[in-house]
């Protein structure tokens, strides 16, 4: 039962209630007071019961009138509402949560119709992440619902992000489905959005961003790691590949069969010991300033070991969105499995290093 139905109720008991006090006390009015015994000096017991019977009518009356304005206020405010959403969209719909209303949208995109999915609420989101954190993958899952479009690193063009006006056009862009890139679905797409990488201006400008998110209803969705070793393995073998090409002469941050996550996987990096612990301890340093600096908006925080580990974690995210439930694939291959130990050319130097420091975890933990 809605809340206008549970108040609609309520007001009625209230009413049926008001209405036989009201007779109630006209019964009894007739026998405390005459027009006769007007001026007739009552007794003390009498004059009290006739003050009080006053009082209560009076008293009747106030509760009546205030039940009587809040139902008017609601059925206005409710009124309006609706109103507003059909009047601006010629949609209807049931009356909506207010704080609900602030994350739908409804796109008037330039370079086509949404035709019978005009009304058809979108909601909006951002994919905030650092790179060989998992993001490329979990993005495939959610490309992979039908009515989700995420449309990949937009900022990663440095001349798409050399002020905070331009970062703010491409995202008008992006959420009135202009956007066109491979992950664009039909008209009914239900969530649009982006993956953002840290370093991309997404914390240069953030209380700009910030602004923007919460003015128009974006939602943020956080993605990193846990295990910050694993990941600089992943950055050090990703650079190693831009360059030496093992793959037929093409670079692939991501691979999509065995043959070739094996493949890539032979190359084991020397880690530079003078530079990881800062690279870590950066990093670290990098997640924990995003969280706080967009922690004003509503946003949902994810690892990338719990959804491998539980893809439950995906269930949570289609909730967060807002979408139907339904199963979420990817077509890309794990490149780096097994333990640290074996894909990491000066081993025994790290594991000293790391010993006895907050990151020693990393050496035994996913």
């Amino acid at each position: 039962m809605n809340q206008y139905s549970t108040k609609k109720i309520s007001n009625f008991f209230l009413k049926k209630l008001f209405f036989n006090f009201i007779c109630f006390i006209f019964m009894e009015i007739p026998k405390l007071w005459k027009p006769q015994d007007l001026f007739v000096i009552k007794s003390p017991k009498q004059s009290l019961r006739l003050v009080l019977l006053v009082f209560a009518v009076v008293c009747g009356i106030y509760i009546l009138s205030m039940c009587i304005n809040q139902t008017s206020n609601y059925l206005l405010q409710a009124k309006s509402l609706s109103i507003h959403v059909i009047n601006r969209h010629n949609c209807h719909y049931p009356i909506f949560q207010e704080e609900d209303i602030h994350y739908l949208h409804f796109p008037k995109p330039q370079t086509f119709t949404r035709e019978e999915c005009a009304c058809n609420p979108v909601r909006f989101f951002a994919i905030f992440s650092m790179q060989r954190s998992g993001s490329g993958w979990f993005e495939t899952l959610l490309n992979s619902h039908m009515n989700v479009s995420s449309n990949g690193e937009i900022f990663g063009a440095k001349s798409r992000r050399t002020n905070a006006s331009v970062i703010l056009e491409i995202m008008d862009s992006v959420f009135n489905l202009d956007w066109i890139s491979s992950s664009s679905k039909n008209e009914c797409t239900a969530a649009i959005g982006f993956k953002w990488m840290l370093n991309q201006g997404a914390l240069e400008y953030h209380e700009e961003i910030v602004d923007y998110f919460n003015r128009r209803g974006v939602s943020a969705i956080f993605l990193f790691r846990r295990n910050l070793l694993r990941r600089l393995i992943s950055l050090l073998a990703n650079s190693y590949d831009k360059d030496a090409k093992p793959l037929n002469g093409t670079h692939k941050s991501h691979t999509h069969s065995p043959y070739e996550a094996k493949l890539l996987a032979k190359y084991k990096p020397l880690v530079n010991m003078s530079l990881l612990i800062p690279n870590l301890r950066n990093a670290q340093r990098k997640a924990n300033r995003a969280l706080e600096c967009f922690k004003s908006t509503r946003h949902i925080l994810l690892y990338y070991e719990d959804i491998v580990q539980n893809r439950t974690k995906l269930a949570d995210v289609q909730e967060f969105l807002v979408l139907p439930q339904r199963e979420l694939k990817s077509g890309q291959v794990k490149i780096h499995n097994g333990p640290l130990s074996q894909q990491i050319e000066n081993w025994d130097e790290v594991q000293k290093k790391l010993k006895g420091t907050p990151y020693e975890t990393f050496l035994i933990k996913d």
